[in-house]
């Protein structure tokens, strides 16, 4: 064997002895940073940090630092209330979904809690912030519309129910604003039955949006288009009655006297299937 060889066959075991002891030395290290870092401290503290990042608008750090009170010291008031604030941070950080996992989860431990209908209320701005244009899908809407209504329906005289029904207003808006892009779809591809049904649901279930004119509009044009001249007098009957000096109605009225038609009478109206939405 060369000598360079027999150098490098000595130096070998010393070199796997002296990464081992490095290795070890590094893992030692680590565990030391680690316990360094989740040592338990005192609740006040860890509290007082998170809040701190909270009004200086860390909301990531924020949240990372309610979770650690809850997570060090479960079962406490600072770990209820960190909950919630937890939450809150989230939905800054526009980290939606943990912030009604958050909100839910303090709902379910702590149901009776004076702070209750603030998660609920926070689960429906969640949702209602993520609501996209009516070209897009409506999941996210619809779950908004339903949050915010159990907001409404359990806690009705508080401020957040307040604030919840201006923004069911806005969530059957925008549901109503969907139907009515399906709608005109299907009546561009004369697709008129279906193009009838969005609009009937327009008409029937968000008569209080701004949608409703052209709903009735449209089923006038749609109901001329295959001939059912009764159901379009109908749906002008009603358009004039409540939305006399729209150009709507101006509209719808011109549909029907191009063909020789005119409104239905009250009395018809009372009949059809919008007198019973309606009262005349």
């Amino acid at each position: 064997m060369s000598q360079i060889s027999r150098s490098r066959a000595a130096f070998a075991p010393v070199c796997v002895l002296l990464c081992a002891l490095a290795l070890s030395a590094c893992a030692g290290d680590k565990k030391k940073k680690e316990e360094l870092q989740y040592q338990e401290r005192p609740v006040e503290i860890l509290y007082d940090q998170a809040a701190d990042n909270l009004d200086r608008r860390y909301w990531s750090q924020a949240a990372t630092g309610f979770d650690e009170v809850e997570r060090q010291h479960p079962y406490t008031e600072w770990a209820r209330r960190a909950i919630l604030m937890g939450a809150y941070a989230d939905y800054q950080a526009n980290k939606y979904d943990d912030a009604v996992e958050a909100a839910r989860r303090f709902i379910s431990l702590h149901p009776g809690n004076r702070s209750a209908p603030y998660a609920y209320y926070l689960i429906g701005v969640c949702y209602f912030e993520q609501i996209l244009d009516v070209g897009r899908d409506q999941s996210v809407t619809t779950s908004a519309l339903q949050a915010l209504n159990e907001v409404v329906q359990r806690y009705p005289d508080s401020v957040y129910a307040r604030d919840a029904r201006i923004k069911i207003d806005m969530t059957n808006d925008q549901l109503a604003g969907k139907e009515m892009a399906v709608g005109r779809f299907y009546l561009n591809r004369t697709e008129h039955l279906a193009a009838i049904n969005r609009f009937r649901n327009v008409v029937e279930n968000y008569q209080t949006t701004s949608h409703t004119a052209e709903a009735l509009y449209r089923l006038t044009e749609a109901y001329l288009s295959i001939g059912v001249d009764d159901q379009a007098q109908v749906t002008t009957a009603v358009l004039g009655y409540n939305f006399p000096g729209s150009k709507w109605y101006q509209d719808a009225y011109k549909l029907l006297n191009n063909k020789g038609l005119a409104p239905a009478s009250k009395e018809t109206v009372k009949k059809s299937w919008l007198g019973k939405l309606n009262p005349f």
